[in-house]
């Protein structure tokens, strides 16, 4: 399967309309002329910033922080743990990875043929389904049970 790596970018960047206060610190350390290593999904010339944006919409869309996908070090004496952003060791960042590749095949394939048809779709994001939990809400039975009204879902 191949993806457009350009609407992969966008596809990311609009999940990233949030801001998330433990990044303020860590976007000091990093710039837009960081290299990162081990991107197998995002574009290797997407850069600091972008990433930063991306990471963040990942952490508010689950609830969760950088090391719920990146493998953390304690540090005697420092107030942060050390962070080693390249690891594969935690399969969380696999999901991560897979569920990326699945958000972008369903954008940019199958919404795509249905916004064609004429209907007016927005693309889906990890929030979409997640809404703030580490598992994707998958089952009716995790819903409101009062519908909202119809001029309340747009």
């Amino acid at each position: 399967m191949k993806i457009n790596k350009k609407a992969a970018i966008v596809i990311l960047l609009c999940s990233g309309m949030f801001v998330l206060q433990s990044f303020k610190q860590q976007q000091k350390k990093h710039d837009d002329d960081d290299k990162f290593t081990n991107l197998q999904v995002l574009p290797a010339a997407t850069t600091g910033k972008e990433i930063h944006e991306i990471m963040k919409s990942f952490c508010i869309s689950l609830g969760v922080h950088c090391n719920y996908c990146h493998v953390s070090h304690e540090v005697p004496g420092q107030d942060r743990p050390s962070m080693d952003w390249a690891s594969d060791d935690k399969p969380e960042k696999k999901t991560a990875r897979e569920m990326m590749k699945m958000t972008m095949a369903i954008n940019t394939e199958h919404l795509a043929k249905i916004k064609a048809m004429g209907d007016p779709l927005e693309q889906i994001r990890c929030v979409t389904c997640h809404m703030g939990r580490t598992t994707p809400i998958i089952s009716v039975d995790s819903l409101p049970r009062t519908p909202r009204a119809a001029n309340d879902r747009h």
